[in-house]
């Protein structure tokens, strides 16, 4: 059955507003935590990394997400899962997130991390833009100055505090392709809202996974195929593991938890802590500190993130 004209303007009103009290800190927590996860997937996955292909290795931590995934969704809600209704938005919401891991592969082996790194600065700013031109939600107050602001620290340590290498920063075809798949991953947020049809989160993230999974799978096929599995050393089956049950189901959960009670343009903001995280990470694995000039870099970030956090949504 069709949407009412009233049911979707409800809908759509509901789009605009925010969370508030503990769901809106819950929403906050989730963005910390989910950038907490994606930075400690950096050390297991530079360890794999030299094992195993790209896309073959996000092929398998897919398929171990989803399989897991699947699983908490019959443990939380006791019943098998329906097919969903409007399955295409699961393939718009899977499209754009393959989208986006692709064209980092590609990226990456056309350019350095570093200005990949610097291209993924934009998605919070661009996220803003499509929270506005979908759900018509206006950030208000401090939110674009402290955007700029922890953005301006986030680069500041991707570029290791160096004005030289900022200077240098030259937007080439590696740049441009990443540039499209951030485009894709800022639009995802609010999609996430816009499609969701109160189905529970955990059942929205098993549907979102697989769509996900099973793009990036086709994509892959003939670097999947050559891939010797049997081979593999351990630590890289412990970084796939890591990656699909943390980075991957959990990081989805998370999103979407958060992009259903924060407006977009806080729920990605939390991505320029990365970079920060990735610091302590390095430090407390004893790969040595950052300079000091990094450092205050990193505390540029977390200060513009604090002020993003307050900062009222209406």
């Amino acid at each position: 059955m069709t949407d009412t004209v009233d049911t979707k303007a409800a809908r759509r009103a509901a789009h605009r507003s925010s969370a508030t009290g503990i769901q809106k800190k819950l929403g906050h927590l989730a963005m910390l935590g989910f950038a907490t996860l994606v930075a400690g997937s950096f050390s297991l996955g530079s360890l794999a990394a030299p094992h195993i292909g790209p896309v073959a290795l996000n092929a398998a931590r897919f398929l171990i997400g989803i399989v897991f995934m699947g699983v908490m969704v019959r443990l939380v809600l006791r019943q098998p899962l329906p097919l969903p209704k409007a399955p295409w938005r699961f393939l718009v919401l899977g499209g754009l997130m393959a989208f986006y891991f692709v064209t980092m592969f590609m990226a990456l082996g056309m350019t350095s991390p570093v200005s990949t790194g610097a291209v993924f600065t934009l998605m919070p700013l661009l996220s803003a833009f499509f929270g506005f031109l979908i759900l018509r939600q206006v950030p208000r107050g401090l939110v674009i100055p402290s955007l700029v602001l922890a953005g301006l620290g986030s680069v500041w340590v991707i570029f290791d505090g160096n004005l030289e290498a900022m200077r240098r920063f030259d937007l080439g075809k590696g740049e441009l392709i990443f540039f499209a798949g951030v485009v894709a991953h800022a639009a995802y947020a609010s999609l996430v809202r816009l499609y969701n049809r109160g189905e529970p989160i955990i059942a929205f993230t098993f549907w979102t996974l697989l769509a996900t999974g099973l793009l990036i799978a086709i994509y892959g096929v003939p670097e999947i195929a050559a891939t010797e599995w049997s081979a593999l050393p351990s630590v890289t089956w412990i970084a796939i593991f890591y990656l699909a049950i943390f980075t991957t189901a959990g990081t989805f959960f998370l999103l979407q938890f958060a992009a259903l009670r924060l407006p977009a343009s806080k729920v990605l903001a939390y991505n320029y802590l990365t970079p920060t995280l990735i610091i302590v990470f390095e430090g407390l694995l004893g790969h040595g500190w950052a300079s000091l000039s990094v450092i205050a870099g990193a505390v540029l970030t977390i200060f513009g993130l604090i002020i993003l956090a307050l900062s009222p949504e209406r």
